[in-house]
């Protein structure tokens, strides 16, 4: 079972799974936003945090079957099941295969779409770098998915996601990363689930096509998407408007 937290008062339930290089610690300053309102289930997604690995390759299939069997020791019936980035992917795979669960599906600055070969390929690169010099993959890697002009201010932001990334165990982030080399487009999803589907994107995500995405989105009475003025970190960027949005959307589902 995966390490987790709760919190909040809320009538209805929030699972948030967060990005890669991440615990549900990330979520420590966003979750003021929502506490009155949800009641919120902080997972640690496998090998990140205080959650252990549970395989060489960890797919993203796998890990949705983790926080399933982690949900059914819960008294919970429906929920709201929020994914962060790497978290997104695998809320798509729980959408997938858990689907009766679902009050709605919300992509967190996240994506359906696989990886490009380009991105495949250097995934399989950073393997060697996190191995022998995982503070320097750490630290040129996560400035990068915050906002280009925001970045001075946000510095304190930086340094707390940098934290939590180092303290991330190496096997976890490759058995990770090879998990996201093989996730498939799962656009299909947004199509078959009859649960509302919001996405949050960042006009500034450098790791996140937004604009192609929400050129791409089917156009469904039950998909409603977001366009903030941020980077790929809108719970550390933008962490009001994103509680906003998310309870106006989730409270009237």
């Amino acid at each position: 079972m995966l390490h987790y937290t709760i919190s909040g008062k809320g009538k209805e339930t929030l699972v948030l799974l967060h990005g890669f290089l991440e615990s549900s610690n990330i979520w420590q300053d966003f979750l003021p936003y929502l506490e009155e309102h949800f009641t919120l289930i902080c997972i640690d997604l496998p090998g990140h945090g205080k959650s252990p690995c549970i395989a060489e390759t960890q797919t993203m299939e796998l890990m949705a079957s983790a926080v399933k069997e982690t949900l059914q020791s819960l008294p919970l019936e429906k929920f709201h099941l929020l994914g962060h980035s790497m978290g997104g992917y695998i809320s798509l795979a729980y959408a997938e295969i858990f689907p009766e669960d679902l009050l709605s599906l919300t992509l967190f600055f996240s994506t359906y779409q696989a990886d490009d070969d380009d991105k495949k390929e250097n995934r399989r690169k950073s393997f060697r770098i996190i191995k022998e010099e995982f503070g320097k993959y750490v630290n040129a890697g996560v400035p990068l998915l915050f906002s280009t002009s925001e970045r001075n201010n946000l510095q304190p932001k930086i340094q707390f996601t940098k934290q939590i990334a180092l303290s991330t165990p190496t096997e976890g982030a490759i058995a990770s990363l090879k998990g996201m080399i093989e996730r498939p487009n799962r656009r299909n999803i947004l199509n078959q689930l009859s649960a509302k589907i919001i996405l949050l994107l960042g006009r500034h995500d450098a790791a996140v096509p937004s604009l192609q995405l929400l050129q791409d989105l089917p156009d469904a009475d039950n998909i409603k998407a977001y366009l903030l003025d941020c980077g790929h970190q809108g719970h550390l960027e933008a962490p009001s408007i994103c509680g906003e949005i998310l309870k106006k959307e989730l409270l009237l589902s």
